[in-house]
């Protein structure tokens, strides 16, 4: 039976509410972040979803040494800590090794894998043993009936609050390709499973020293998430994508989520054999 995980005062899983994580890729400032964490939450509260804001405080998988990484771990905890509080709502953080699992546990409420570390027991293992829910994304290299071994790393170390992430799969160089059996693929691990949208559509590595994207189809590639069953979507956004720190090439404008959010909950609807609540519309 398909478990839902708790986050904050809400559920992700089957029967439940579409959940969205979302925000800018890596924490670029505090007003930057309150101001995002503002408009995302405002936007959110119109449609029958849950939300997750998520923002990272280091991007350690850079192309090029000179790219931007984010505020650090202490200072970013900092700025999560005064977005959750403020507008009380639950926060994501990407996390990279065991000793900053353990500290952001303190203040986030969803710690992510990111894909390229899904294999590292010792992150997987104190991550899972913070307590906190952690989102675990597919690794590129990965077939995604292989998650069941990554799976069991963290329920062996005594948590069950996992969220498992698709995000593509390499398809040669400096590309990927989104392969939506995938979802109820992981699902038969019994957990809910998000879908990536942006970085789906990334091109890694594809302009030499950052990675090039495709944003054009982040919103063909939600749709199809949510027709093939996803429970949760992760669709990082941006007041203004060409000035974005970190994956400019890729992450979604603010101004286009508004009408992907209402097809979305819709296609949602119609998917799950559910009302379309008359929440906002």
């Amino acid at each position: 039976m398909s478990k839902k995980v708790p986050v904050k005062d809400f559920l992700i899983g089957v029967s439940e509410p579409l959940c969205f994580i979302s925000g800018p890729c890596v924490i670029e400032s505090e007003d930057s972040a309150m101001y995002a964490a503002e408009h995302l939450k405002k936007l959110m509260s119109q449609f029958p979803v849950n939300f997750i804001y998520k923002s990272s405080y280091d991007k350690a998988n850079r192309s090029s040494i000179d790219t931007f990484r984010g505020p650090g771990i202490e200072e970013g905890l900092r700025i999560l800590q005064k977005v959750k509080e403020q507008f009380d709502i639950p926060v994501l953080t990407d996390v990279h090794s065991p000793e900053d699992a353990r500290s952001a546990a303190q203040v986030c409420d969803v710690l992510q894998i990111p894909a390229f570390l899904c294999r590292q027991t010792d992150l997987v293992v104190a991550a899972a043993q913070t307590g906190a829910v952690i989102n675990i994304k597919k690794g590129q290299f990965m077939a995604p009936w292989n998650m069941g071994s990554i799976v069991d790393k963290a329920v062996q170390s005594g948590n069950e609050k996992i969220i498992l992430t698709d995000r593509g799969v390499t398809f040669g160089y400096n590309n990927l390709v989104s392969d939506m059996r995938a979802i109820p693929e992981m699902q038969k691990f019994g957990y809910p499973v998000c879908f990536d949208a942006t970085h789906s559509v990334q091109l890694p590595g594809g302009l030499g020293t950052s990675s090039g994207g495709q944003r054009q189809h982040i919103a063909l590639l939600a749709k199809c998430a949510v027709a093939a069953g996803a429970n949760c979507l992760f669709l990082e956004s941006h007041p203004s994508p060409k000035d974005a720190l970190s994956d400019s090439a890729s992450v979604m404008d603010f101004a286009d989520l508004p009408s992907l959010l209402k097809i979305l909950c819709e296609l949602y609807a119609v998917v799950n054999n559910v009302p379309v609540l008359e929440k906002s519309f």
